[in-house]
């Protein structure tokens, strides 16, 4: 049994983030919003007495973790605002933006563990980022078109970060999005906005997240959770990332033990709608899947990228 104290912890913290139970249908009718399915994965055998196994994979999130130093934040910005991309006209894009740390109360978050900057790139599928991964739209936007061009950008990370970025690949499950009321403009695939270095750039949404360290054999039992969610004022959207250890590169290193297997992300038109949200929560049920509690982590997302029909 899970002491009471620890139950209180746990869902407090899970009702913080997460979208929210049951309901569905009303979000499908009322709020315009697409829900991608989330079905176990296809198999031709008899599965009368097979147990569930994994949800499918209806998403391909990328993300790099970035340690910023302090007082280079506006210079970051600046310099992702100005980079060549032509993300949004890539086969099977779906989503960007460049996640800015901050605490629940509008001050800024710092914690050298995860960084105090996320890219966080949707793709419909694996292949996609792949084919983008190992194309020369990549190198164009990593500063790989000469050599000079490559040590240009190293010297100039090396200034404003405190090392190298930390990539993490998830497998997207259960995506729920609204459909955007309108899209940002972008100019060759990426957003031109104006950025002077000094000041940081205005939030365009705010996301919410859980990390959860779930065991290999409560792994299936804690998706299967998630498969209902209802509407909210302010929702954009929704998504579960299961994390994916199985990307070679450079930079790519394996899954430390401590590191989240799951996190959940919700992304809300503002910070005040999901206090909203969050204020008329109740503690419901405990899932009895989680060990100890999920670690909520808040972020201002800024340089969003949309696709028309949503995450």
């Amino acid at each position: 049994m899970i002491p009471s104290a620890l139950t209180t912890l746990i869902l407090a913290s899970l009702l913080q983030t997460n979208s929210c139970f049951s309901s569905l249908s009303r979000v499908l009718t009322r709020a315009d919003v697409t829900m991608m399915s989330a079905v176990p994965i296809a198999s031709t055998e008899d599965t009368s007495t097979k147990l569930p196994s994994l949800l499918k994979c209806d998403r391909y999130v990328a993300t790099n973790r970035f340690a910023v130093r302090k007082g280079k934040e506006a210079k970051f910005e600046q310099r992702w605002t100005t980079r060549k991309s032509r993300l949004s006209n890539l086969e099977g894009f779906k989503y960007f933006q460049l996640m800015r740390r901050v605490s629940l109360d509008g001050g800024i978050a710092d914690d050298e563990s995860l960084g105090n900057y996320v890219s966080f790139t949707t793709w419909a599928e694996k292949k996609h980022f792949s084919s983008w991964r190992k194309g020369e739209a990549f190198k164009e936007a990593h500063g790989g078109t000469s050599i000079g061009a490559f040590v240009s950008t190293l010297v100039s990370s090396a200034l404003v970060l405190q090392g190298p970025p930390r990539p993490a690949f998830y497998d997207g499950i259960l995506t729920l999005s609204s459909v955007p009321e309108s899209v940002p403009d972008t100019q060759g695939g990426w957003r031109k906005v104006d950025a002077n270095g000094k000041d940081l750039l205005p939030a365009e949404c705010f996301v919410a997240c859980d990390q959860f360290c779930i065991p290999e054999e409560s792994k299936v039992a804690f998706e299967n959770l998630w498969s209902k969610k209802k509407e909210c004022d302010g929702f954009v959207a929704f998504i579960m990332l299961r994390r994916d250890g199985s990307q070679k590169g450079h930079g790519i290193v394996p899954i430390n033990e401590s590191e989240p297997t799951y996190i959940t992300t919700t992304i809300w038109r503002d910070r005040a709608t999901f206090i909203a949200w969050q204020k008329n929560q109740s503690i419901s049920d405990l899932p009895t899947q989680f060990f100890k509690p999920p670690s909520p982590v808040f972020y201002e997302g800024v340089l969003v990228i949309s696709h028309p029909e949503g995450l």
